[in-house]
């Protein structure tokens, strides 16, 4: 059986760990320390990487990364994405700018995406519906990203396994 890398990035408090924790086979090796970024209501944020793994249908396992959301900690962006099949990007309605938090994502892991596949799944857009799915495609169709936008809640299995169906396909079709 393969294995294949899946990179999943975005903004500090977007979902990252809580999306790899939705489908990990096993609990997910976490590097969350106490969050000393006041601007951000959260006890605990990532400074190293998530890892999880997932048992594919035919056998295959996805070892999952997360990166680390504040970009003080971007020189780990470029380690974690070496090797990885895909990426899903997590952005969050809810934040003050999410077409600007998606538009570094892009940028940052613009490499990446140009050779691989990319999915973007946007958190806490039935509470915040703006910017619309609409408005953050115009955001990625403008850095040249031509892919998949759904909202998402990353605590929900299914959401999750959707983001990484929706990465696959993409590969399968290149």
């Amino acid at each position: 059986m393969a294995e294949y890398k899946l990179l999943i990035t975005g903004p500090m408090g977007a979902g990252k760990t809580t999306a790899i924790a939705a489908i990990s086979d096993a609990p997910p090796i976490v590097t969350d320390v106490q969050n000393n970024d006041l601007s951000v209501a959260k006890e605990r944020t990532t400074v190293g990487m998530d890892f999880g793994e997932l048992t594919l249908e035919n056998g295959d396992t996805l070892r999952i990364y997360g990166t680390p959301g504040q970009e003080r900690f971007d020189f780990m962006w470029e380690i974690l994405a070496k090797g990885a099949i895909g990426l899903i990007i997590l952005t969050d309605n809810s934040k003050r700018d999410p077409v600007a938090d998606l538009e570094l994502y892009l940028d940052s892991f613009s490499t990446l995406i140009t050779r691989t596949a990319c999915v973007i799944g946007v958190g806490r857009s039935e509470t915040h519906p703006t910017p619309t799915i609409d408005d953050l495609s115009i955001a990625a169709q403008a850095k040249g990203v031509v892919c998949p936008i759904v909202p998402v809640d990353a605590r929900e299995r299914d959401h999750v396994l959707m983001l990484v169906d929706l990465l696959l396909t993409q590969l399968e079709s290149k």
